[in-house]
């Protein structure tokens, strides 16, 4: 049995309990990957996107697409639970003190709550590192309470060789050696001033002091 077969048996023992599902899409290869396998299997699927800076034009593109590929989701947009920290820690911003810190699990349950939906698909992976490997080591198939991991065992080249086989287009990578979401690095930076400069204005305004992050590689200070 390959990795896609296996996958698809997991993900019917899910459908066997719900129609519905949330899967938490962060618009890479492995969220969309998932989408992919379960998106014929359910009758209603709430796709949830944690964003840094809402409205950024590269993103939303993508959410275009993904709309367009699977037109019967719901996707839906919400901040990302990591802001808590940024927003009170004051990184690139002024510290708000005030500011209720979050986990991701507080943010599958909010979303469980809002949409009457108990199961939640997540695209993570034993080799996305140790902790990943420690978190979904034992899990009976790859489920834990609701919170649902199919692609578990998958690797990479699985991953790859999937997206080839289904004609999926790579998600944006802002450098060569990663493909990581927008943030506070300068290889994020750079993409976004040749290819979407209205993009790192927007999140310029929204941290002014990241500028810094280009200002001192400009000036050879980092």
């Amino acid at each position: 049995m390959n990795k896609v077969e296996q996958t698809n048996q997991y993900v019917d023992l899910i459908r066997v309990k719900s129609s519905e599902a949330i899967l938490f899409c962060s618009l890479g290869k492995d969220s969309l990957v998932l989408l992919d396998l379960i998106y014929p299997k359910f009758d209603r699927i709430v796709c949830v996107f944690m964003y840094f800076v809402k409205d950024l034009e590269h993103i939303e593109r993508w959410i275009k697409w993904v709309k367009a590929k699977y037109p019967k989701i719901e996707f839906i947009q919400v901040p990302h639970w990591n802001l808590t920290y940024i927003l009170r820690g004051g990184m690139y911003c002024v510290a708000n003190p005030k500011v209720k810190l979050l986990k991701l699990a507080d943010v599958v349950e909010s979303m469980r709550l809002k949409y009457g939906v108990h199961y939640v698909f997540l695209g993570m992976k034993k080799a996305d590192g140790m902790n990943r490997r420690l978190m979904l080591k034992g899990y009976a198939n790859y489920e834990n309470n609701g919170l649902c991991y199919p692609l578990a065992d998958w690797s990479q080249r699985d991953i790859l060789a999937y997206m080839k086989q289904k004609r999926l287009p790579e998600p944006v990578r802002y450098s060569k050696n990663a493909s990581g979401g927008v943030g506070f690095n300068l290889d994020c930076f750079l993409w976004l001033r040749e290819n979407y400069p209205g993009d790192l204005k927007k999140i310029i305004t929204a941290f002014p002091m990241s500028e810094r992050i280009l200002f001192e590689y400009d000036n050879g200070t980092k």
